[in-house]
């Protein structure tokens, strides 16, 4: 098995997604062509993304389909029937050695808070530690439409390590979060 693959789990029967998800509700999959519209669709649903980064979201999501396992991996959160619930978007860092950067995760709206961005982050952590990666860098908005987000970092274990003062705008910070990631012993 490829570092991008994973088994997907046993599929519960029709109509069992609850509201609050469960690992045994959601499958964890390598995205395909076929969903990018489902990711633009999650994208513009958060509410919080401007058209030109939802764009950019894209381009990254396309060259994941164009060179598989060159840069970026693509993995989405599916229900039973199929339907896209997020994704996450990471790949390695150049000129690193061992850190990797998640670039984008992002859960559809009616989905938030139920447990598929947690399932999506540890699937990236579980990935990386089998990879023998040591740190991941989440980078985001200081802006408050943010302050959900930032705070699901930092309950998973990413403090905040770096801030760069108007960045993106005036008044709009490039905060940076990390997490060391110990290696896996070759079990998964």
């Amino acid at each position: 098995m490829s570092p991008d693959e994973h088994p997907t789990p046993a599929m519960p029967a029709a109509g069992a997604v609850s509201s609050t998800p469960s690992d045994a509700d959601v499958a964890l999959a390598p995205l395909s062509r076929a969903q990018r519209d489902d990711v633009r669709e999650i994208l513009e649903g958060t509410g919080v993304f401007r058209e030109d980064e939802v764009e950019i979201a894209l381009e990254v999501l396309d060259h994941y389909f164009d060179h598989p396992g060159q840069d970026y991996t693509a993995v989405g959160a599916f229900t039973p029937d199929a339907k896209l619930l997020g994704y996450v978007c990471f790949g390695p860092t150049p000129c690193t050695l061992g850190t990797w950067d998640l670039y984008w995760i992002a859960v559809a709206s009616g989905t938030q808070r139920t447990g598929v961005g947690t399932l999506l982050l540890q699937e990236v952590e579980r990935r990386l530690a089998r990879e023998r990666a040591r740190l991941v860098i989440i980078e985001t908005s200081s802006q408050p439409i943010y302050e959900k987000t930032r705070s699901f970092y930092i309950r998973h274990g990413y403090p905040e390590v770096a801030r760069v003062p108007d960045f993106y705008s005036d008044g709009d910070d490039r905060v940076i979060y990390a997490k060391r990631i110990q290696p896996s012993n070759g079990q998964a």
